[in-house]
């Protein structure tokens, strides 16, 4: 990950905690992308979704990183550095 950011020592291994976004699954509602929180595991769903359950996990919890939660992709997004942080 990209040693820019001020918080990749807040990554933990984490598990996801639901196979869609929880929130819109309790709501019965759908979203576009998925991520998941890399320091409890919440998975919500991305900003282009109507509720933007990630942003509010991270306003909430204070996590700041989140990564896809999408099949085949493979980038973090530090809230509070406002970065994308890319494994290569």
């Amino acid at each position: 990950m990209d040693g820019s950011c001020a918080h990749i020592d807040q990554i933990r291994p984490v598990k996801p905690s639901a196979e869609g976004c929880e929130e819109c699954l309790a709501l019965g509602e759908g979203w576009v992308h998925l991520r998941m929180c890399l320091g409890c595991g919440h998975v919500g769903c991305c900003d282009s979704s109507k509720h933007r359950h990630a942003t509010r996990h991270f306003r909430a919890s204070g996590h700041p990183i989140a990564a896809s939660h999408e099949p085949g992709e493979y980038w973090a997004w530090c809230y509070a550095d406002r970065l994308v942080l890319d494994p290569a």
